[in-house]
């Protein structure tokens, strides 16, 4: 089984409802963001998923976030903008475009970093396609 792991970083701030602490405050992050994808196969060059195919699918959701008040963006009018419901959102958002089933290979988890000593991953198990 190969894994591989991209990282990238975002920023952004956000506020945290029904918290009672200086969170509940506007304050802002940069955000790491860590996809991992798991497969069995390499293909004929020996690649598991080309890196620049992982880092333009990331680019794609991170950008919609980056320099934004997360709670200005769905879904997160309705739920807080933790760290655990970013891994969550980034991770339904990439596994269809991270999806290459047909190779057995797929995204295994979304690690978010509000600060270098915190952070929260989802990994999405026992999920059904």
């Amino acid at each position: 089984m190969y894994e591989l792991k991209v990282r990238t970083r975002f920023a952004a701030a956000h506020f945290l409802n029904d918290y009672s602490g200086p969170c509940a405050r506007l304050h802002g992050h940069t955000w790491k963001v860590e996809v991992a994808v798991q497969g069995r196969d390499l293909d004929h060059r020996g690649i598991l998923v080309d890196f620049n195919d992982i880092k333009s699918s990331i680019k794609n959701i991170i950008g919609a976030l980056d320099h934004r008040n997360l709670n200005d963006i769905e879904p997160f009018k309705a739920v807080n903008p933790t760290a655990e419901n970013l891994a969550r959102y980034i991770y339904e958002q990439l596994k269809p475009k991270l999806a290459y089933r047909e190779r057995g290979i797929e995204i295994t988890s979304v690690r978010v970093w509000e600060s270098p000593d915190a952070s929260a991953t989802y990994m999405g198990v026992g999920e059904t396609n």
